[in-house]
């Protein structure tokens, strides 16, 4: 069956932070629902009462607000299909838990966590090290196929076990296509009778996921692949209710950047890397930096995740949000799983930064200077800044941790540059392009490089001798821009000031 309209959602749990692996799900749902003129849905997945972490639902919503990928439907944008928080639609499931009963496709079980518990003790004893609640269990467990009816409806009645298990049929192939992995089949005697609903009322993800899909008409449903094995699952019960199933896409693991297995918050932590979107508080557990805040731009974090799983079959590599949109299909995804770089995450970063105007960055470049004390600079100063520095830095922190020179005199000098190239009796020159410096009529990077070149020449020195000393005297280091622009920028005052301090310092 066809739907009339591509509707996806993407559904995450409000368990914490948003982890990359979920903004890349986010991304791919998105762009899939723009390319097909559909609808791009937010669902949170919080029937899991017991992990439910306070202000996820919120970072969730800042994040997908800060990258640009807007909700078409949503908590707090609204929509025709909601509520859209799972925990305000708990009546509805167990209207679609029970009448999975009625037809035989599900049944009550009356288990008590100790009793399952002792289950699987017995199953250890006898060599069954994972004991499955399944067909060849289930009539020996506590339950409503188990039972006499009147047992069933006295613990119906008095119970607080109370919970739905599907009844998984014997010796049938549950078959599916899944866009990017092709046909895949399971043998439903390798299932368990997975729990549907709760004792305290709430659904597992099967049974919600299912009955959201199918009142939201979701058409894809996109998603890790760690949840292709439960698919399986998924099929059963839309035969179950005679639903017309949407179109399956389980997108590949990230992976660690060695290549061996999933990338997780630790290894953010580990390598010095952010793993979230934003910056999120953990309490007890830390503060996690964020890419935000970690200097990345929105629109290379996108292009950087958009090639993390998937290929154009060219050799593009940056896209903008509207050209992803164009080039978007499900049938590029690559199965195999897609190393974390975060080398090449900054690279991406850099020629963002790189292609953007002055004036665009300002407002980032102004935060990255004020988190580090620097305020008193004006936009105009900032503005020549920029110019210098955006094709030397690779995240926005760059601006003032490779150019704090800028900002402050130096408290420390490149003495091994010192050592090479400093002669005491080159000193005299010195003074003298000092006062060449002092009596410029304009204080400009080309009247400074025509005087201080020509001095150079004139006086028959060496350009490798005199000017890593000025840019020494200058910055305190050889790393940076255009030493005659930088002088410029750092003003006439500023770098007489310098050169006094530097080669006081030097010779006394």
């Amino acid at each position: 069956m066809s739907f009339e309209k591509t509707r996806v959602r993407f559904a995450p749990s409000p368990t914490g932070p948003l982890h990359i692996g979920g903004v890349r799900t986010a991304l791919y749902n998105y762009l899939f629902a723009k390319k097909m003129k559909g609808d791009f849905i937010l669902r949170i997945e919080d029937t899991d009462q017991t992990r439910y972490v306070e202000g996820a639902e919120d970072y969730i919503k800042q994040s997908l607000q800060w990258l640009g990928l807007s909700l078409d439907e949503g908590p707090g944008t609204g929509g025709d299909l909601g509520p859209y928080r799972q925990s305000e639609r708990k009546d509805l499931y167990a209207t679609y838990a029970k009448q999975l009963v009625q037809q035989g496709d599900a049944y009550y079980a009356f288990d008590t966590p100790e009793e399952l518990t002792a289950a699987r003790e017995k199953a250890k004893e006898q060599g069954i090290h994972t004991l499955k609640y399944d067909a060849t269990t289930r009539m020996t467990m506590k339950n409503s196929m188990s039972l006499t009816e009147a047992d069933t409806n006295h613990l119906l009645q008095t119970s607080d076990n109370v919970t739905i298990r599907l009844n998984i049929p014997r010796d049938q192939t549950i078959i599916f296509k899944d866009i990017v992995r092709g046909e895949v089949s399971f043998n439903s005697n390798e299932l368990d009778d997975k729990v549907i609903l709760k004792a305290d009322g709430m659904p597992t993800y099967h049974l919600a996921n299912i009955v959201d899909d199918h009142l939201m008409q979701i058409s894809h449903v996109i998603r890790g692949e760690e949840w292709l094995s439960s698919t399986a699952h998924h099929v059963l019960m839309y035969q179950f209710f005679d639903w017309a199933p949407p179109s399956f896409a389980h997108l590949p693991l990230i992976l660690k950047p060695s290549g061996k297995g999933k990338l997780s918050k630790r290894d953010g932590a580990k390598f010095g890397f952010p793993v979230f979107p934003l910056e999120w508080d953990g309490g007890e557990d830390g503060v996690y930096l964020g890419f935000k805040e970690a200097g990345f731009t929105k629109e290379a974090l996108l292009n950087f995740l958009l090639l993390l799983g998937w290929s154009s079959g060219d050799d593009i590599e940056k896209y903008t949000l509207t050209e992803m949109i164009e080039a978007f299909d499900l049938s590029r995804i690559i199965k195999s799983g897609a190393r974390f770089d975060y080398d090449k995450a900054k690279w991406f970063n850099q020629q963002y930064i790189i292609e953007q105007s002055s004036n665009d960055l300002l407002n980032d470049v102004k935060a990255a200077l004020s988190s580090n004390g620097v305020m008193d600079k004006d936009d105009t100063f900032i503005l020549r800044f920029i110019e210098l520095m955006k094709e030397r830095v690779e995240l926005m922190p760059d601006f003032y941790s490779k150019a704090a020179f800028f900002f402050e005199k130096p408290k420390n000098y490149d003495e091994k540059t010192i050592r090479k190239k400093y002669k005491i009796e080159n000193q005299p020159h010195f003074d003298r392009m000092y006062t060449i410096l002092e009596n410029l009529a304009k204080f400009d990077a080309e009247e400074i490089q025509s005087k201080i070149k020509s001095y150079i020449s004139d006086e028959n020195l060496k350009f490798g001798e005199i000017l890593p000393v000025m840019r020494i005297a200058s910055m305190g280091t050889m790393q940076g821009p255009d030493l005659f622009a930088s002088l410029e920028l750092l003003g006439r005052k500023e770098v007489l000031e310098r050169w006094n301090m530097f080669f006081q310092q030097l010779n006394n």
